[in-house]
């Protein structure tokens, strides 16, 4: 059986379409979730790779955790913050570099640091995602970049 390119090639597509579906296509876990005043930390597996992905699954899920948590807690000027960390390997020991909660009195209360996303709020109520290196807003129902 000879293999030409244009086989290996759409072999080659057609097995990189199934695994970005599958990693796509993964629920989200959530772990754990601290609170620090108006700040939430939410822990998952699983969470959604692109930007729009992320924010999608936030604006899926919003109203089923805000009941669930009661977050976003604003704090005296009505600012809040919500992130979710990549739970990776687990908790570890306080160690070198690692974002620990002081609301666990193990000496495992820590993960590596690895925020995938985060929704924010500011002075004028505006609710900002930020994704690695993007900030986005909603405008009239849609996503759009955020800007400064």
């Amino acid at each position: 059986m000879k293999f030409s390119l244009k086989k290996c090639s759409l072999i080659a597509f057609i097995a990189g379409a199934l695994i970005l579906a599958w990693i796509n296509l993964r629920p989200v876990q959530l772990v754990a979730v601290h609170q620090d005043d108006e700040f939430a930390y939410i822990l998952v597996h699983n969470f959604p790779l692109t930007d729009r992905g992320k924010i999608a699954w936030w604006l899926a899920h919003a109203d089923e955790l805000k009941a669930k948590y009661a977050f976003p807690r604003p704090g005296p000027y009505g600012l809040y913050s919500i992130s979710f960390w990549d739970f990776g390997d687990g908790y570890k020991e306080d160690a070198f570099d690692l974002f620990c909660f002081s609301d666990m009195k193990t000496k495992k209360n820590c993960i590596e640091k690895n925020m995938v996303f985060s929704i924010d709020n500011n002075i004028e109520g505006t609710v900002i995602f930020t994704t690695d290196n993007d900030a986005y807003t909603l405008k009239d129902g849609k996503i759009v970049p955020y800007k400064i």
